[in-house]
């Protein structure tokens, strides 16, 4: 495996991260604002992505965006949201061809940059505000996605298995905000957001690609720059009100065919843990494959699930266990799911089933690591989690974890929650 190179340097509050990289034709040019879980900023971050891809000030319309991002070769641009922990991230990704591989051409990268620096900090805007037909526009489209994701059962019941696990922590937030604060929000109020988050949030641009770093360096720094910038203590990205509590059962009822039966775990363990690769290993034998026990159990030879697997949230310290049951077999499909876990404690687990599963992760980190925006996703786990664990370590970790370790990490994840969606006629009460 060819060791993945990553040489990080800051400026005036930016950390720049360059990872050379003479694999791939092309080069990636990523930017991250990163700022705590909030209630009161996420409609405004869910918003804004549409908002920006329309066009900047210089290409003030999607067509005119376009025919820029055409004109560099077919450069690929896309902005988004997400969480991780109790972290909000918005991400802008450029991939463009390097200049390389094109004969007489020299000023594609910075050309590129140019775009990307033209679309985060000179958006469209008239005065003090977003312009009212985009933002009006933009409002709608977000308006219909939050109402769609109650169509999504699956989603939907994994949006309301973290409400009620997590209430009152702001991982609860939902990342595509509220439809009650985007009735309220005006353009003047998210455009005033916006300035505020290119001061206060931190930034990390990642330069992925068959660079010379010596070359990159002075033109990323000359853009990508920004004065009086507080560091924020990396604590003010934990939320710690999480308390124990009894297991919490919750049963909604909707018109629904297929009944989801969804479980919340405590790990009590993250990214940065220790154990983190052990953890990765018990998820991966529980439900993280189509090999692992949930999945043979509950679906292939009871035939009670749709689907049944479990993933991890690893920096928020979260096992989730998902199944689609027929709603008469809640009971039963609950009570084998359980099993699973209870085997899975008891160190029930064989050395094919720690093997398979270890080469599985692997395979899968390697994979990711094929990709350059699987590379700097992997590399900006580091940056979430504070802490220094490369991707090869990752790697090296998982292949020597040992069947004790499993166990052990086993001792420390708890039951928290169960939800479950279901029919008026469902067997929940029964």
């Amino acid at each position: 495996m060819e060791t993945i190179k990553e040489e990080i340097k800051n400026y005036q509050g930016l950390n720049i991260h360059f990872v050379p990289n003479d694999k791939f034709k092309t080069v990636h040019l990523v930017v991250k604002f990163r700022t705590p879980l909030s209630r009161e900023t996420i409609t405004k971050r869910a918003l804004l992505p549409y908002v920006l891809q329309q066009g900047p000030n210089k290409y003030p319309s999607r067509k005119d965006l376009q025919i820029a991002l055409d004109n560099l070769y077919g450069a690929v641009l896309s902005i988004d949201g997400g969480k991780k922990g109790d972290s909000h991230i918005l991400s802008f990704r450029l991939e463009v061809a390097n200049e390389k591989f094109i004969p007489n051409e020299s000023n594609i990268i910075k050309k590129a940059i140019d775009l990307m620096y033209e679309v985060i900090f000179h958006p469209n805007v008239e005065g003090d505000r977003f312009r009212e037909l985009i933002f009006n526009r933009e409002k709608e489209t977000l308006r219909q996605k939050i109402k769609s994701i109650v169509d999504d059962k699956m989603k939907y019941a994994n949006m309301r298995l973290i409400d009620e696990m997590c209430e009152g922590e702001a991982y609860q937030t939902h990342v595509s905000g509220y439809e009650e604060d985007l009735e309220k929000l005006t353009t003047k109020e998210l455009y005033q957001y916006y300035q505020k988050m290119l001061e206060k949030d931190q930034i990390d641009v990642y330069v992925l690609g068959d660079i010379d770093v010596t070359e990159m360096e002075p033109i990323i720094s000359s853009y990508f720059k920004r004065d009086d910038y507080q560091e924020n203590d990396n604590n003010a990205f934990r939320d710690n009100k999480f308390s124990k509590k009894d297991v919490k059962e919750v049963v909604e009822k909707q018109s629904v065919q297929q009944a989801k039966l969804h479980i919340g775990y405590r790990t009590n363990i993250q990214y940065q843990d220790l154990n983190y690769a052990a953890l990765q290993v018990f998820n991966g034998i529980l439900g993280g494959f189509p090999s692992s026990k949930l999945f043979i159990n509950v679906r292939e030879k009871n035939s009670l699930a749709y689907y049944a697997s479990s993933r991890l949230e690893s920096h928020k310290g979260l096992l989730l266990v998902f199944s689609g049951i027929a709603p008469k077999d809640y009971q039963k499909a609950r009570d084998i799911m359980e099993e699973q876990m209870i085997a899975m404690k008891n160190g029930n687990i064989t050395e094919d089933e720690l093997k398979e599963t270890k080469d599985l992760i692997v395979n899968s980190l390697l994979e990711t690591l094929d990709h350059p925006q699987g590379i700097i996703e992997m590399l900006y786990q580091q940056v979430i989690a504070d802490t220094q664990l490369s991707p090869d370590e990752l790697i090296k970790n998982v292949k020597n974890v040992t069947l004790e370790e499993v166990v052990e990490v086993g001792k420390s994840i708890e039951e928290d929650t169960v939800y479950l969606l279901t029919n008026e006629g469902g067997a929940a009460n029964e």
